[in-house]
């Protein structure tokens, strides 16, 4: 066993546009181990991306992070959510419009619920955004694994129009942020 097998890991599961923006964000982040993009939130076992696409299932499209607490904390990561998407707007993100993009924090336990509310009040109260949060927090329930083809969808496919025009400008906008975050050297 090596002493990165050792680690302790935590999950954060997170809803903020389409999926493949959220995990494009947050596999370059140091300390962030996997990022698998699902659905949640719904009430149809196995959704489809077409059931979830005809907002029938009433899942999220939404991103499983696993991380490395000890590299970076749940509250690094929510600050991070939401900056890379638009917390005041009702389902929707740009012109990505439906209850699949809605905005929304499913927590693990207690102690990421709590957290979540801290955040959110400082962004209200610092006026952030300049308009109300309207980001749901959710208990998490059964997170459903998207289809492979949806899995390291920018990283497979970086000259696709959607990448180009949509996520391209929200990277750059994230790693100018949080260029301390990012990871320095590639994963073992």
């Amino acid at each position: 066993m090596t002493p990165n097998d050792a680690r302790e890991t935590a999950q954060a599961t997170f809803a903020g546009g389409c999926f493949w923006c959220t995990e494009a964000v947050f596999k370059p982040i140091d300390g962030v181990l996997r990022v698998v993009s699902g659905y949640t939130g719904g009430h149809t076992p196995n959704p489809t991306y077409a059931e979830v696409c005809d907002e029938t299932t009433g899942h999220a499209e939404a991103v499983q992070i696993t991380f490395d607490p000890a590299v970076i904390t749940y509250g690094d990561l929510l600050e991070i959510f939401f900056a890379s998407h638009d917390p005041t707007t009702k389902d929707r993100q740009g012109n990505d419009v439906g209850t699949q993009y809605r905005s929304a924090v499913f927590v693990h336990d207690e102690a990421q619920r709590s957290e979540a509310e801290r955040v959110i009040a400082q962004l209200t109260d610092d006026d952030v955004f300049g308009a109300p949060i309207v980001t749901e927090l959710a208990e998490l329930d059964t997170f459903h694994q998207a289809e492979a083809y949806h899995q390291n969808f920018y990283a497979n496919n970086t000259g696709y129009g959607y990448c180009k025009v949509v996520i391209n400008p929200k990277l750059a906008k994230i790693r100018a942020r949080f260029a301390h975050r990012l990871r320095t050297a590639p994963r073992a």
